[in-house]
């Protein structure tokens, strides 16, 4: 697919936001102790998606009721949905002064259209090295779910299938969707956001 940059300003996609809060200590000291000067920008990538994936806890996996929405409260809680989680990875790299943008996928909720949709957050991170935006989606693994940093080739947690009306939408945001933020602020009971009140739609 061919991703499209919301903005043609790469700083953008390294600016702080309320969500995305990389001053915040608690960032900070993660940043701290997740990198090193002597990594490459690869290697950083890898080391914070790899933490947020598997570190970080998705709410729905866990059953968990707490809603989170800044990078700083994903962290302290270390949990949150998608949404949470893609404003976490995005405050970590763009503290390395890694360019990270926002990208969705519209999915079936479950496993049946009739059950409904849901939008679902994803990040793209731009390579200096490589020269390309490459997605990474930090959802967390379980059973039928295997997505894995790879440069080479995308390896999503979810494919589309688009007979079902699932579909990618290529843009890469600099800031979050403000739907995806309202839905996080809007709620105190993520389960229930979840299962009823998420986006079907951008």
């Amino acid at each position: 697919m061919n991703l499209i940059c919301e903005s043609k300003i790469l700083d953008d996609y390294l600016l702080e936001l309320k969500e995305v809060n990389f001053s915040n200590p608690i960032i900070k000291a993660k940043t701290d102790e997740l990198f090193k000067s002597s990594q490459t920008e690869i290697e950083k990538v890898k080391i914070a998606y790899e933490f947020v994936r598997d570190e970080i806890s998705h709410s729905w996996d866990i059953q968990s009721k707490r809603v989170t929405c800044d990078a700083s409260e994903v962290l302290a809680y270390k949990e949150g949905i998608c949404y949470a989680k893609s404003h976490l990875l995005a405050s970590l790299l763009r503290s390395q002064g890694i360019p990270t943008g926002f990208c969705y996928q519209r999915l079936m909720l479950f496993d049946t259209p009739e059950k409904g949709y849901c939008i679902h957050a994803l990040n793209a991170i731009f390579f200096k090295s490589l020269n390309k935006w490459i997605r990474l989606d930090g959802r967390g693994n379980k059973k039928g779910i295997d997505a894995q940093f790879s440069i080479e080739e995308e390896k999503l947690a979810f494919s589309i299938n688009e007979e079902l009306e699932e579909k990618d939408y290529p843009v890469i945001y600099a800031k979050p969707h403000p739907k995806t933020v309202a839905i996080l602020e809007e709620h105190t009971d993520a389960l229930e956001m979840y299962n009823h009140n998420l986006p079907d739609s951008l």
